[in-house]
Formats: structure tokens, sequence, C-alpha cells
């Protein structure tokens, strides 16, 4: 990990700075002001996982909080959104779409029989910018079902397309299914060869409704830097490294107001306006934000962030529920620190930056790395529960713990490292964990999920394990209580940590005995 980029990591067009001053002040970056927005966060209740800042098309400073790193791609939630936005931009500038077309149009089938007068005037154009006209968002109803499209035009639709904002991530789901319906390939496989591949993006994952169809509105899975290099996309109007990919008029139409969102009851458009970065206008699936600028964001922190008048992207992705705070940093600390010119050289400062950036780390679990408790192995019988698991084994040595659940003939293997992180993946029933409540039950093939796991003695009979799933912003704590020859293994997915009124925890505690 590197604080700034010596050698260039991708040169963008225009960029006409020397390799040797791509250091912060040189980008026109104040290496202490990106110190100081450190530790605000370590000072803070805000958990972030990774932050890339570039300015001139060039990286200025970024760093990943181990256990994240660099070539792990991030579940981007609803920032997935604005990908969904850009692939309908490529459809429109091919003549394929028109912001004009109908949505019943492209589901003849699957639309209801008669179609109210809402339901047909509801058009592309209204998709993109959240002003379908449903009262409610539609997401948690229409992802339950097998057919989303179906089900979503089978919604009442009570006012009028185009007058009345409402965040609606089934309306990107439509976006999603037109372009796939139009185009006859899903959106991840549309944009390859038209954006991800000049950008020279890795490959993208994304999730799909039961019918094959991208999610749209969430599900994709991207580097911090795919973020970084996505918003200096749309900062260069479309254009990349001399080629004008999507046309500048569609970036300008997609990231300029388009539609205000409304105060909530009891609230103050006014105060809003000064104080809340989602209530600054809507585009094309981009929020508008305070200081001139735009971005895509998703749930639990995931951000990139464009600020056209200082010729900068911010990309950072982490965990919290209070995404305004999480910005607030940002405007408060990041913000001063960008200049439209090159700084003076400070050479000890962009070093600091550099140490600081370097040694980045969430907190490991607290407590002791060894008990009297350790063993050699250990085998245990687990008693029935609703995860299937039969038998525990769990063996130690000096530095980490194996932890074996059975189920049927197949072991599901964690290794815990004890005061350090330890790699490996999982398919453990359960995991990772998911925001159902949001979007349904996942529905796309599962694949082995990554993990980093780190414990500690928090007393002589319980090991507190932590496991990082750190494609995603969550994590289990998972916690074995020893009683006599006895042990129980307890989870708590990071969700129910952060709002167990709406997402409680369902897996069972595991309660087992030795084998004899």
């Amino acid at each position: 990990m590197t604080a700034f980029v010596a050698g260039l990591d991708y040169v963008l067009p225009g960029a006409a700075l020397a390799r040797a001053d791509a250091a912060p002040e040189a980008l026109g970056v104040d290496s202490a002001a990106v110190r100081v927005f450190l530790d605000a966060v370590a000072a803070s209740t805000y958990e972030v996982h990774s932050l890339i800042v570039a300015r001139q098309g060039r990286i200025a400073a970024r760093g990943w909080w181990a256990p994240y790193r660099a070539e792990a791609p991030q579940l981007l939630y609803s920032l997935s959104k604005s990908f969904t936005s850009t692939a309908v931009g490529f459809a429109v500038a091919a003549g394929k779409l028109k912001l004009s077309d109908k949505a019943v149009d492209f589901f003849p089938g699957q639309a209801p029989k008669p179609i109210g007068e809402h339901l047909g005037a509801l058009r592309v154009e209204h998709l993109l910018t959240m002003s379908v006209g449903q009262a409610n968002d539609a997401t948690p109803a229409v992802t339950r079902e097998q057919d989303w499209v179906r089900s979503f035009l089978a919604l009442p639709i009570e006012f009028q397309p185009g007058s009345v904002f409402l965040y609606n991530s089934a309306a990107t789901y439509m976006l999603s299914a037109i372009v796939q319906k139009t185009i006859g390939e899903k959106l991840v496989d549309y944009l390859r060869p038209r954006f991800f591949d000049p950008l020279e993006l890795p490959p993208m994952r994304w999730a799909e409704c039961p019918r094959g169809i991208n999610t749209g509105g969430w599900g994709l899975s991207a580097t911090t830097e795919t973020l970084s290099k996505f918003g200096q996309f749309y900062l260069q109007k479309g254009k990349w490294k001399g080629r004008q990919l999507l046309p500048a008029a569609w970036i300008e139409q997609a990231t300029s107001f388009k539609i205000q969102q409304p105060p909530g009851s009891g609230q103050d458009l006014a105060q809003l306006k000064r104080d809340s970065d989602w209530h600054q206008g809507y585009g094309y699936q981009f929020w508008r934000c305070r200081h001139n600028a735009y971005r895509g964001d998703g749930a639990f922190g995931q951000y990139c962030i464009v600020l056209p008048e200082l010729d900068a992207v911010i990309a950072l992705t982490g965990r919290t529920l209070d995404m305004q705070g999480l910005l607030n940093l940002v405007w408060d600390h990041l913000l001063p620190g960008l200049h439209a010119g090159a700084l003076r050289a400070d050479a000890a400062a962009a070093d600091k930056l550099g140490a600081q950036l370097s040694a980045l780390s969430l907190k490991l679990p607290e407590g002791a790395r060894t008990s009297p408790r350790q063993m050699q192995r250990a085998d245990y019988v687990v008693e029935t529960n609703a995860l299937g698991v039969e038998r525990l084994g769990l063996a130690f040595d000096a530095d980490s713990c194996r932890i074996e659940f059975g189920i049927g003939a197949r072991t599901h293997v964690v290794t815990c490292g004890l005061g350090r992180w330890r790699d490996g993946e999982t398919e453990l029933p359960g995991t990772p964990p998911e925001f159902t409540e949001l979007i349904g039950s996942y529905v796309s093939p599962k694949v082995p999920a990554k993990l980093a796991a780190a414990g500690a003695w928090k007393d002589a009979d319980t090991l507190q394990m932590q496991w990082r799933y750190y494609e995603t912003p969550h994590f289990d704590t998972v916690t074995l209580k020893f009683s006599g020859d006895k042990v129980e293994v307890a989870f708590l997915n990071s969700l129910t940590q952060m709002a167990a009124a709406v997402h409680p925890e369902t897996r069972p505690v595991l309660k087992a005995s030795p084998r004899t």
C-alpha cells in the first residue's frame, strides 16, 4: 500500500504532470488535510475501509484499512445504480433506447390488463429520476416474487409519473430489464466492451433476479480503484485516453439537477438544502451534493464523489448507518485540502501521510492471545439446530484457532488468527450477512465468501472472533463459550449490531458436547 503514486497507476487524458510530480502537494492536495481526515475517522464512530483521492486524473492518496485490500472488489449496494445509468446512456447513445420510451412497451406480455393511466405514462426518464409515482419503494415487494418485472408493473402508481421523487431501487432494476430486453445482454456484459475494457477494469460480479437479469439498483461489486476511474470518467465528460466513449451531453444530463427530493414530515426544505446532501436534487441515478459536486453512493458508506470545480474524485468504502455524518467528515477535512493549483512541495508531510496510510487497520478483537482452554484438538457433537451443523472441531496452534463445522458430508473450516488476521473463505450457511430487508433474498448463485478472521480470549473461557467478509461492508462476531467440557458457539452479524430491530440475528446458538 502506498500513500501517493510516484509512478502512476493510470494516466488519464490531459494529465500532463511528470511521474515525479505525483506527490499530493504537486496535485494540489494538502497531505496534512488527508491526515486530519484519517485522524477524524479514527476518532469517530464511522468505519472506513478504503480511500482514494485523485486530482487531475492522478491518485494523490490511497489506503485500505486492513484486512481490506486494494485488489478486493467491494459490494457497492446502491452505488450500482450509477453504473446502470451509464448502461442506459450507452443504449441511448447507440439509438437503442429513448428517454421518452414507455416502460410497458418493452414488456407487453407482463403488463397488467387494463393498463392504468399512470402506468401507461411511465417512461424511461421517470425510472432514471426516481419519479415513478409509486407511494412506496417497490423493492421489498418486487424482490419476493419470481417475475420482478410483472410484479413491478402490477403495483399501483398513485401519482403522475415525473411529479414526485421517491427513492425506489426496483425502478433501477426495471432499467436493467429494459436494457437487457432491448440489447439482449445483461448489463455487466453490455458494459464490458463499451466501458469496462476501455477503462481496463477487472472482472465484475453483479447479482441477478430469478430470471437472470442484473439487479441494477444494487448487487454490483467493484474495487475502489474502479470507483475512482468511474468518477474520473464522468469528470472527463465521458472521454478516456482520447476516445469519447459516452457523449458529453449525456454525462451532463445524468449528473445535473432533474428533480427535488421532498422534505420529510416536519422538515424545512430550505434548512435541508443547507445541511443535507440528500436534498440537493437528483439526476439520472446520481445524487447532487453540496459544494456543486455529485456522487453515486451505496448503503453503509460506499461513495464515488466527483468535484468538477476542483478536478477531483474521492472514492471511499466503509460501514456506517450515518452516511451524512461520513460525508460531513469529507467536507470538513478533505475538501479544504483540495486546491486548484499545485502546492508548495512538502516531502516530510507526504512521507508522514504515506506512513499513516500504510499502517491503516481496523481494530483487532481485544483480549489475550492464549488461554488454558487451548488444546491441540477437540471434537464435539452438536445438538440439532436450524443451521444443520452436526459436528464441531477445534484445533489451536501458537497463533491461530481452526474451527470446523460439519454439515452432512461437508466440513466448513475457518482459521482465525489470534492477535492477527488470517485469510480464508467459507460457504457456511448464513455467511456473509445480507441486508435482505432492502433487497429481498439472495437470488444469484452463491460464491464462497472471502474473509479475514481474528480473535482474542475475553476471559479464560470465552474466545471471541471477528470474521470480516472483506468484499462486503459486513462481518460476523462469533463467540465460543466453554463450560466444563462443553462449548457453545454464538453468531452475531454486524447488521444486527447496527440495527437489531430491522435485521435480527436468526442463526441459533450451537450447543456442543465432546464426541465419545
